[in-house]
């Protein structure tokens, strides 16, 4: 059983940045992160393949989030820059069993999600 665990939410302001990490990743083994707001659907936020050479990112985040990964501490980041107040969500961590990357249905293990709040 792999047990992911986000860290480093938090409130922060507008144009503000913010940095999580998702540890328990895995060597070989895509990644996904994704959020849900208040009283919406789960959304794909980026991806990344089992050897870092992939990375894809949801339209709404392209150009101010990175997504990254650390294989010697088993662990994978969400550069988080330029945050606007829409990017207020739980932001949960997954890995990738089969399928497409941008559906949450594609990814077996999930984190229990960390808060983003970002104030205007």
């Amino acid at each position: 059983q792999v047990q992911l665990v986000e860290s480093g939410g938090g409130l922060v302001q507008a144009g503000g940045s913010l940095r999580l990490a998702c540890a328990g990743a895995g060597r070989g083994f895509s990644m996904g992160w994704f959020r849900r707001a208040s009283g919406k659907e789960r959304e794909f936020v980026a991806y990344i393949s089992h050897d870092g050479g992939l990375r894809h990112y949801g339209d709404s985040v392209k150009g101010r989030f990175t997504i990254s990964r650390s294989d010697d501490n088993n662990e994978v980041y969400l550069q988080m820059n330029s945050l606007a107040p829409d990017d207020t969500a739980v932001y949960y961590c997954a890995q990738l069993r089969r399928g497409p990357y941008y559906v949450a249905t594609s990814y077996r293990y999930w984190g229990q999600g960390t808060q983003v709040t970002v104030s205007s």
